[in-house]
């Protein structure tokens, strides 16, 4: 039987093993229940980042986790030298829900980013044999960590230590046609970008940009790749952003809420972008093993049963009234950004102080995107009152670090 341990203890074990990578709140986490997360001493902490938009079901679902605690019984992982039935009904279900073609599962996002890159420099190559093609993608953006995903993620932040990052990528500007429109020419081969940035701080596609830049994709035959790992799975209303738009891309990479927790992330294709690669070309060890499979195959089944998108879009609109009458209350509240359960508001201060504020003091979890702003990335469960407890504590957290 393990020894009881306090908080500090298991902090301090943490810290002796762990590679420094990131900065921790001093909360051990130990258990979820619904909407709930219990630090080691039982102390409950309303979640409203849900893992970084991971845990759509909030915390122990009865349904989903009899569903893969079904299949583990069964099944954990076989290697892609065979087929396995959940992989092949996911597969189904997540190419209808995408209406894409082609689905290559992967273990996380950022290698879902780094499958969309090859396939866009094997589509290039294989139309004129050359290694010379660019890659034109946004400032501001958030695409992973990886070498591939780094290079097209527009945060000098994230790159400069890592540098020389992949040739031939080209930054242009979020929302504004004619940078993009600047960089384009015979040798561009693909355009990627969030159809909401995430990490940059909330910011949606206008439609016209988003339907300007496929506009040039179609003129200069190049792919629209658009990443829906946090914005995607039904977080803004509908199952993929880009659903709200007039618009269509060539491939889409997701994961987070795809496994509710289970690491799995998926790139997505159709058309010409679908045949690109051909075996040898890419490959996973555990990606799409029958583990995960099941608990993405089973998080499509609960979206659809329980009609999850036309709940988010109506809890959504009641989150973004609730954070317009913050924005109205206090004056370092600049703006107010979003859609769905994917929103943000922008402060004139840095926010380090009010996110850490609301954990240690209000039980609130809430995390920032960038220095100014804070993130609502909910499970998509949450209910009208849900946000009413969330946004007094938010107060008292604003109101505690103002005075």
């Amino acid at each position: 039987m393990e020894i009881q341990k306090t908080k500090k203890e298991w902090i301090a074990e943490g810290e002796d093993v762990f590679y420094k990578t990131y900065n921790r709140f001093p909360v051990v986490f130990e258990r979820g229940e619904g909407l709930y997360l219990y630090d080691t001493d039982g102390t409950a902490y309303q979640d409203f980042y849900a893992g970084i938009a991971v845990n759509a079901l909030g915390y122990g679902d009865p349904e989903y986790t009899a569903y893969i605690k079904e299949q583990a019984d069964k099944l954990l992982h076989v290697s892609n030298y065979f087929y396995n039935t959940p992989s092949i009904r996911a597969g189904k279900k997540l190419t209808k829900a995408a209406q894409m073609d082609k689905v290559f599962f992967t273990n996380s996002g950022t290698e879902a980013v780094e499958g969309a890159l090859k396939i866009a420099r094997r589509y290039a190559y294989d139309k004129d044999g050359s290694h010379d093609h660019q890659i034109i993608a946004m400032r501001n953006s958030f695409h992973g960590r990886s070498t591939g995903a780094l290079s097209v993620t527009g945060n000098d932040h994230y790159q400069e230590p890592f540098k020389p990052l992949l040739p031939g990528i080209r930054f242009a500007g979020f929302n504004d046609l004619d940078s993009v429109k600047a960089l384009f020419n015979e040798k561009t081969c693909a355009v990627i970008m969030e159809t909401i940035q995430g990490e940059g701080g909330i910011y949606p596609a206008d439609r016209a940009f988003l339907e300007g830049v496929r506009a040039l994709c179609d003129q200069y035959g190049a792919l629209l790749i658009l990443d829906e790992i946090q914005c995607g799975m039904g977080r803004t209303g509908k199952m993929f952003a880009w659903q709200h738009y007039n618009v269509r891309p060539d491939v889409v990479t997701v994961a987070k809420a795809l496994g509710n927790g289970v690491p799995i992330g998926a790139f997505l294709a159709r058309g010409t972008a679908a045949s690109a690669m051909v075996p040898g070309d890419h490959g996973t060890t555990y990606g799409g093993n029958p583990f995960v499979c099941g608990a993405a195959e089973k998080v499509l089944d609960i979206f659809e049963s329980r009609e999850l998108t036309a709940h988010v879009e109506k809890v959504g609109r009641y989150l973004w009234k609730e954070l317009e009458a913050v924005k109205a209350k206090y004056d370092i509240v600049k703006d107010h950004r979003g859609m769905g359960l994917m929103q943000g508001l922008e402060f004139a201060v840095p926010v380090g102080p009010i996110v850490t504020n609301a954990l240690l003091e209000q039980k609130l979890v809430l995390i920032s995107a960038g220095t100014n702003v804070i993130r609502f990335v909910p499970p998509l469960v949450i209910r009208e009152e849900d946000v009413d407890a969330m946004i007094g504590k938010l107060a008292a957290a604003i109101e505690s670090v103002g005075r």
